[in-house]
């Protein structure tokens, strides 16, 4: 018999077990419809306890239909043919038949644990894995892994080469795909660390970090739903590119609750993709800037008056520029906010007017009728409002685009050249929003100013018609819109875990921004050092994180095993790291494709058509995404190279890379890169991109610089 007639005999088998189980999935939709309709028919008994359990049939049944109702693409994926004769399907949800019997284990269920677990060195009592591909509810293919030959029963028939290695030859589509059918041991001990303290998850290029971090979510959420899913779980990823890269991978697994946000779009109101150049980048990430920005929040405002001039019943009343510093610095001394302490400032504006008041105006009223009179005072209220406003960070940052504040805020604290450096950095705030980096700073303004004190508004009732009418309603609405009211705003703080994807790269202003946002979480944290774009000072980068994490126990997991290049590709990017790190320990790469890198050395003026050119022809190459790869400042030049061209071509920097995965790269000008030791290390993130095809398109031969 063919291999192919086994093939398709065994995709029978296997599609008959998953036609039962849509059977089943569509039973189950029509119940728990029907049951949420008889739950309002309860409420004709006409009691009060009848009442209660009609509210809370509905509520339940509602929410089992929600669940059921959502869209599973290959909702079984996986068989674990046991040593006892038992047969285990794995899927993406748990469903029981009508005698309680399971026909699928939730991938995240305990009982599932050994389809991700075993090996052949320990099958864990598995003798057959099989993964199962299926394309909506038809099955296309399957893949075996025979771990226990020995136990295995004379007629078990194993088809294909492994279910991992067919699952890297698929081609990658814009967004991240899932792998929750193809999980290996190394991962699983990450997903399935304890949900308490820090998981720091390391690894090398292509060894599923990422995808760890967001399954890592999905099994918490199933492990502890109360509380991942009541407090929030905040994915912080380190581009706007990367966010919209992966953020389908929690819904394909069912879970659509977790936030995701990048490190310039984690303040409320901000979604910045601007970036600053390296050394300014690590200038901004530095502790010492904190410094500076507190002595900007607690400076005189620019353009703010110099003097009060007051006539007050025939007497002039006069605060000069030196009364009105010395009552500024003693409303707002150091560690004060801004914002908060308005008031204070206020009040003493009126003690120093009294104090003059009461040696020179005559039948001087009682000192609460006198500040009375001058509140009513159109141009007092106008010099308060123009001396002490209330603040925004936006409006302190910009301060920083004066040359003559910036100098005064960080003398003593960065160096002259430093400084230098800075200067202009800030002068696209007004017109371009601000950097990546400038997102932190503002978050510290906002911490070192606070907030003007707003007045509670009262919660509106949403079942409320109009004076003493009030819309009837069920316990399972008076719920629902109790959860809606408290649907998390933009600048909530209180998330239960915090996931930090290419945590290399985060500074250590970025770290005291998201910690913020995780006093009283459970992290996951993700990265890679040899990856790392910082160029700062390492132990001030240590330090920072450290504070953000805190004493919590820690749990640490290394990914070897690199699934996402080629050997041949890998090759590549190892040569170009190993000239700065040369005793880095590196992933293995699984897999060959026998096809080598590419690497084109033409002219300035041939350049755009050599470029062109490549994208075009890896368009035959791969079925999937194509990644042109570019110096950061030539993007938007680049781009218009491949204007045009299908959408399956995506432009990005070498930065945007970070994190994400193509079939094939086209690298452009690698040499203008890898400048200095960090361009090298980003060098090799983007040499590292492609999982089947690599072009490099440069003026210089890069590969005789070391990078």
């Amino acid at each position: 018999m063919s291999d192919a007639t086994v093939l398709q005999q065994e995709i029978a088998v296997e599609q008959e077990h998953v036609d039962r189980v849509y059977t089943r999935l569509a039973e189950l939709r029509k119940d728990a419809s029907r049951a949420e309709k008889e739950g309002y028919q309860l409420a004709g008994v006409g009691t009060f306890g009848a009442l209660v359990e009609r509210d809370a049939m509905v509520y339940h049944r509602a929410r089992r239909r929600h669940a059921l109702d959502a869209e599973y693409e290959g909702l079984v994926f996986g068989r674990l043919d046991l040593g006892t004769g038992a047969v285990h399907y794995v899927g993406r949800m748990g469903i029981r038949d009508e005698n309680s019997q399971s026909l699928v284990v939730d991938w995240r269920a305990p009982a599932a644990a050994a389809f991700y677990r075993a090996t052949p060195a320990d099958p864990l009592g598995v003798v057959r894995r099989r993964m199962i591909q299926s394309t909506r509810e038809r099955v296309t293919n399957i893949e075996d892994d025979l771990l226990d030959p020995e136990a295995a029963p004379a007629d078990m028939r194993v088809v294909g080469d492994g279910a991992l290695l067919a699952s890297l030859s698929k081609a990658t589509g814009r967004g991240m795909r899932d792998i929750v059918a193809t999980i290996q041991r190394e991962q699983d001990d990450a997903i399935r660390s304890p949900a308490s303290g820090v998981t720091i998850v390391t690894g090398g290029p292509g060894t599923g970090k990422t995808a760890v971090a967001l399954h890592r979510a999905a099994y918490l959420l199933y492990a502890d739903r109360s509380r991942f899913a009541g407090g929030g779980i905040l994915v912080v990823g380190p581009s706007g590119v990367f966010v919209n890269y992966i953020a389908t991978v929690l819904p394909s697994l069912g879970e659509d609750t977790a936030t995701l946000r990048s490190l310039g779009s984690l303040v409320a109101g901000y979604d910045a993709a601007r970036t600053d150049p390296t050394d300014v980048a690590a200038l901004k990430g530095s502790l010492r800037m904190r410094r500076v920005l507190e002595r900007a929040s607690h400076d005189a405002v620019p353009g703010g008056p110099t003097e009060l001039r007051l006539l007050y019943h025939g007497a002039l009343l006069r605060l000069d520029a030196g009364d009105l510093d010395r009552i500024r610095r003693k409303a707002l001394p150091r560690g004060a906010r801004r914002n908060e302490v308005r008031g204070t400032g206020f009040d003493r504006i009126f003690d120093a007017l009294w104090a003059q008041a009461k040696g020179s105006v005559r039948n001087l009223p009682e000192k609460r009728e006198f500040e009375a009179e001058l509140a009513d005072r159109g141009d007092f209220r106008d010099f308060l409002r123009a001396w002490w406003p209330r603040f925004t960070p936006m409006r302190v940052l910009r301060w920083l685009a004066e040359p003559a504040r910036l100098r005064a805020y960080a003398n003593g604290l960065l160096s002259r050249e430093e400084i230098a450096l800075l200067q202009g950095s800030f002068d696209g705030l007004a017109a371009d929003g601000p950097t990546i980096s400038d997102v932190a700073l503002l978050d510290e303004l906002d911490e070192l100013m606070g907030r003007p004190r707003q007045p509670q508004r009262k919660k509106g009732n949403p079942f409320h018609v109009r004076d003493g009418v009030q819309e009837v309603s069920t316990f399972a609405d008076r719920q629902a819109a109790a959860r809606a009211q408290v649907v998390r705003d933009e600048d909530y703080r209180d998330y239960a875990h915090v996931v930090v994807d290419e945590a290399q790269d985060v500074s250590p202003m970025q770290w005291r921004m998201i910690g913020r946002r995780g006093a009283y979480a459970s992290w996951t944290i993700v990265g890679d050092p040899a990856q790392t774009a910082w160029s700062g000072d390492p132990e001030e980068l240590d330090r920072s994180r450290d504070r953000a994490l805190g004493s919590r126990r820690r749990n640490s997991y290394s990914l070897t095993t690199n699934y996402r290049n080629s050997s041949e590709i890998f090759a590549v990017a190892a040569r170009v790291i190993r000239t700065i790190m040369p005793d880095l320990p590196l992933p293995s790469a699984v897999r060959s494709t026998g096809v080598e890198p590419v690497d084109l050395v033409v002219g300035t003026a041939q350049l755009p058509d050599a470029v062109r050119e490549s994208a075009e022809k890896h368009l035959s190459d791969v079925d999937g995404t194509i990644g042109v790869i570019t110096p950061v400042p030539r993007r938007d030049e680049m781009a218009r190279w491949v204007a045009g061209l299908p959408e399956r071509i995506q432009v990005v920097t070498a930065l945007e890379a970070k994190g994400m995965e193509y079939d094939a790269v086209v690298l452009v000008e690698p040499a203008e890169i890898a400048t200095d030791a960090s361009g090298t290390r980003t060098l090799y993130v983007a040499l590292s991109r492609a999982t089947q095809r690599l072009t490099t398109v440069g003026t210089r031969d890069w590969t005789r610089t070391g990078g």
